[in-house]
């Protein structure tokens, strides 16, 4: 599992690194952008539930993994490109996991169900959702991709599995999967929600 975080915090960090060079900031620019991308979501949910310091302050070895994989994604940029669909699978993967993160910490805090799924939902997608504010983008989330439903509907897994004999390590991987296979399977088929626009007011 933390194997699988660090891949998650380095496809976060890569991927505001390409919209921040598409958006021509300075350096320190990317690295800010990079960062929110990766944590961002993490430290919204820490402040709420009151865990603070926040998680990356307590663990410097997040900086170091955000600041190493900003530096390598600028440095071959133009390689970049050609790893987009394992970033993507590093990213779907990350989600995955950041949900049911979130959603153990919220359980852990007392909280009530529908409160753990939200949580588990900040922790996976507001970091791309500061990332796009700060690139004055409408976040992606809101407007066409199956990323936050993804998350929600692992977290409704997790918690009807909850009600059956399943050891606790299964609920968190079979639910982790669903968020996997729905991401997936919502690019790979173009599905999304309902559009409430006619095309001809679309931009």
């Amino acid at each position: 599992m933390f194997y699988i975080d660090i891949l998650g915090i380095v496809a976060f960090s890569i991927s505001g690194v390409l919209i921040a060079l598409e958006k021509k900031m300075d350096i320190f620019g990317i690295l800010i952008i990079a960062f929110v991308t990766a944590v961002g979501g993490g430290t919204l949910r820490d402040l709420l539930i009151g865990h603070t310091p926040v998680s990356w302050m307590k663990n410097i070895t997040i900086s170091y993994i955000i600041l190493g994989s900003t530096i390598i994604a600028i440095l071959f940029r133009s390689k970049i490109n050609y790893l987009r669909t394992s970033l993507f699978l590093f990213d779907t993967i990350g989600i995955s996991i950041y949900t049911m993160a979130g959603i153990e910490l919220g359980i852990e805090a007392g909280l009530h169900p529908l409160i753990c799924i939200a949580l588990g939902t900040i922790t996976a997608s507001f970091g791309g959702v500061i990332r796009d504010i700060l690139c004055n983008e409408i976040p992606v989330i809101f407007r066409k991709e199956i990323y936050a439903t993804a998350c929600i509907l692992g977290g409704i897994t997790y918690f009807v599995l909850r009600e059956f004999p399943i050891q606790e390590n299964w609920i968190f991987i079979i639910s982790a999967v669903v968020v996997i296979l729905i991401r997936l399977l919502a690019v790979k088929f173009k599905i999304s929600l309902p559009r409430l626009y006619k095309e001809e007011f679309e931009n």
